[in-house]
């Protein structure tokens, strides 16, 4: 399994047992949606960001974790703040930002394979009733981790070459290109998976 997103460390978080990350996350993630207020959401924005500096990753690792996020939550925050009000922005954008941190904390400090492993045991109880196929799932989901960062490092390796040779950073070069090379690796994927009769 490649992992993506998780750094080797010694950290308690990285200590910690998986599944309790993730139920922390899943309660953690409840709490702040129920909350409001705006200085109760800059508290767990700033503990957010605590325990991912408490990871020991380095800052430009999480800069690269991060970077193309701050964009969204600029959009976010503008489009918010224009139609609801710059409180209400401030408390969405700190509230998506909490909860961003928390996940980065958890799967900077949890291996990919745990996390899936989880995630297949905790719908385990759906499968014996008929309603999933819990390793259909949690393939579905060791993708998707896999398959986001992968995107990502080709939209940057795509965006460096056409700098490189003097083009512009137009949006249809961009995505073509992109849009083949994830296609290209999906039917690999697709294939190798058939090959296995998965």
């Amino acid at each position: 399994m490649i992992e993506p997103l998780y750094v080797a460390g010694g950290s308690a978080l990285h200590r910690l047992p998986a599944w309790l990350k993730l139920a922390a996350l899943v309660a953690a993630g409840a709490g702040l949606f129920v909350l409001r207020d705006p200085r109760w959401l800059g508290a767990a924005f700033a503990a957010a960001a605590l325990l991912v500096w408490s990871t020991g990753v380095s800052a430009a690792a999480v800069w690269r974790q991060v970077r193309g996020l701050l964009w969204v939550l600029l959009a976010v925050g503008l489009f918010t703040g224009l139609f609801q009000g710059w409180m209400e922005a401030l408390a969405v954008v700190l509230r998506v930002g909490a909860m961003v941190g928390l996940a980065l904390a958890v799967t900077l400090a949890t291996r990919t394979s745990d996390l899936i492993a989880v995630c297949e045991r905790a719908l385990m109880p759906l499968e014996r009733i008929g309603l999933v196929d819990a390793g259909k799932v949690a393939l579905a989901l060791a993708l998707a981790l896999r398959f986001v960062p992968e995107i990502w490092r080709n939209f940057h390796e795509i965006r460096e070459a056409q700098a490189a040779r003097g083009l512009g950073a137009h949006p249809v070069a961009l995505i073509v290109p992109l849009i083949v090379l994830t296609l290209k690796r999906a039917q690999e994927v697709a294939e190798a998976i058939d090959a296995r009769s998965l």
